[in-house]
């Protein structure tokens, strides 16, 4: 009996990336011919069907297009997707042809894609652009995982967002100006109220601290502040900035009629019986009113001290303070440096049945049952000091001021403190030393200085390396010490980390940790300020007590493999 033959079908049926790995030898040509005959009865792309049917690995299939087609080859794993190009293709294009847009550079746009050999998508993208595709191969599984998460992402368009179970609540102080009525039932634009949401949704589950609505001449574009670290989310169309900003004013309860000052208000956005609260700030540009929401997460007063980044020796220097039954607490450093958190980290530690809290604010951030919480209000009278004097006839046990701004405050707190009472504040400063000279300067007198402040925190914020993906570093001994290290510190048996990336962070880093310097007011530096001494001799005397400055205390994280060396001398770099 004659052995059988197997007739292979002729190459010349075959065609772009199938032709090409037969001609590798990736792939046999009956097995070729039979995938391109189930991706056309299956209406779904050659590449598809070849994964699908895992004959040949992504990364197998990438090396041999970009060898065989003399094209460029992209490792999609090692870009920061959130920094690439937007809105130059729309989704659906993308999506249908599975690419990715990389980048413009003049008339050329550099494509991403597992499949460079698709003349239609070349036909589709030069029609919607006017530009020239550049292909670039890129990993197919790579590509599928970006493009699924765009189509689930603050990206889509405006008509294919859907609504979720969630509402704003806007129970409280409706306005009744009838321009705001007018104005309020014209931005009840479904398309701009699900965008709103889905802005604020994605927000929260990419742990963002704040949302940047911005308004330019010819493009509009939303970015988030994640880790302390802005990144452009997406560019809506600029036809709706006007909408959004009314919209966000209305549940914001804020004057709609009126876009030529900023205004302050305060949003609340309910999941079921959970309820998120967002402070909103808006302010008149160009080009119109740019927005600003701060997400104010109340779980972050309750995290305790230890979760803040507190060494044992400052939380014990800090958990003293905050024991004694008078004096003054006071926490500096630049705006966004977690000051707020860190006072109501205290407050939750204090607040005890037996205790009367007041707390005055502009405006109060974070509800805490049990504290009594009153917000500035400039035109109707009540500023810090106002509420203060009435806080001194409330028998209060523990006063928080917002903070410190000007001479009648610090003195009206500073009497506080000295007849009984438990005073925390935070002031702008870039140290703790610079804050008892900056009181000074604000006129203080040095004797009630000396007498009533116990203790001052200066803090940073810097960014926690992410544990999955951080990798040893090597440093120069050099560079190692100019950055503060002592010699005897590098020589244990220990190794900086440096930040890689990968898909469960952000650029190597994910969450953040304080940085502190807790500076007790001793016998020694009250000896200092009573002489008017400088900053300078304060932080002299501070480090003989055994006070860590912000960048030793830095590099103590450093050590420890929280952070990284960059990211220390960034946030520390005065």
């Amino acid at each position: 009996m004659a052995a059988e033959t197997i007739v292979e079908p002729p190459q010349s049926s075959l065609s772009g990336v199938a032709r090409v790995l037969v001609n590798a030898g990736k792939l046999n040509a009956k097995t070729a011919e039979d995938l391109t005959k189930s991706a056309r009865e299956r209406k779904i792309s050659f590449v598809s069907a070849l994964m699908g049917a895992n004959t040949v690995k992504p990364d197998e299939l990438a090396h041999t297009l970009a060898s065989a087609l003399a094209l460029p080859l992209l490792d999609l794993g090692a870009v920061d997707l959130q920094k690439l190009p937007r809105n130059l293709v729309d989704n659906k294009i993308a999506n249908q042809y599975q690419l990715i847009v990389l980048g413009r550079r003049g008339n050329r746009l550099f494509i991403g894609a597992a499949d460079p050999t698709d003349q239609e998508a070349v036909e589709r993208i030069k029609f919607a652009t006017q530009l020239t595709p550049e292909w670039v191969i890129v990993e197919y599984d790579k590509l599928a995982r970006q493009l699924e998460s765009q189509s689930t992402s603050a990206t889509e368009t405006l008509e294919t967002l859907t609504s979720g179970d969630f509402e704003f609540d806007v129970t409280e102080e409706d306005t009744n100006a009838p321009e705001a009525d007018a104005a309020a039932s014209d931005v009840e634009d479904a398309p701009v109220v699900r965008f709103l949401q889905k802005m604020l949704i994605d927000a929260i589950n990419m742990r963002a601290s704040d949302l940047h609505f911005e308004p330019y001449e010819y493009h509009y574009r939303v970015r988030f502040r994640v880790d302390g670290e802005l990144r452009e989310i997406t560019q809506p169309p600029v036809a709706i900035k006007d909408k959004l900003a009314s919209r966000i004013k209305v549940i914001s309860r804020m004057d709609i009629a009126e876009k030529r000052v900023p205004q302050d208000g305060r949003m609340k956005l309910k999941f079921g019986s959970k309820a998120i609260d967002f402070r909103v700030s808006t302010l008149p540009t160009l080009f119109g009113e740019k927005v600003v929401i701060r997400i104010l997460d109340p779980s972050s007063a309750k995290l305790g001290i230890e979760a803040l980044g507190y060494e044992k020796i400052e939380k014990d220097r800090l958990m003293l303070a905050i024991s004694r039954p008078y004096g003054m607490i006071l926490v500096t450093g630049p705006t966004g440096s977690g000051k707020t958190v860190s006072l109501y980290t205290c407050l939750n530690i204090l607040n005890q049945p037996g205790v009367n809290i007041a707390t005055v604010e502009d405006p109060a951030e974070i509800n805490l049952p049990g504290v009594n919480q009153v917000n500035v209000n400039d035109k109707a009278g009540l500023s810090f000091a106002a509420a203060l004097k009435s806080f001194l006839r409330q028998d209060p046990d523990i006063i928080m001021v917002g903070e410190i701004r000007d001479l009648e405050t610090a003195d009206i707190a500073i009497k506080a403190a000295q007849t009984g009472h438990m005073v925390m504040s935070t002031l702008h400063t870039n140290d703790a030393p610079t804050t008892l000279t900056r009181l000074l300067n604000m006129g203080v007198a040095p004797f009630n200085i000396a007498a009533s402040v116990l203790l001052i925190t200066a803090q940073r914020l810097a960014r926690k390396l992410c544990e999955n993906c951080k990798k040893a570093a090597e440093y120069p001994r050099d560079s190692m010490l100019k950055a503060g290290f002592k010699p005897e510190e590098l020589d244990g048996n220990w190794k900086p980390y440096r930040a890689v990336g990968c898909s469960a962070c952000t650029n190597g880093y994910k969450g953040r940790v304080g940085i502190y310097q807790v500076m007790p007011i001793t016998e020694a530096i009250q000896r200092i300020i009573l002489a008017e001494g400088t900053a300078l001799d304060i932080a002299k005397q501070a480090e003989a007590e055994g006070v860590r400055d912000l960048r030793q205390s830095g590099l103590i994280k450093v050590r420890l493999g929280v952070t990284t060396l960059e990211e220390v001398i960034n946030v520390t770099n005065e």
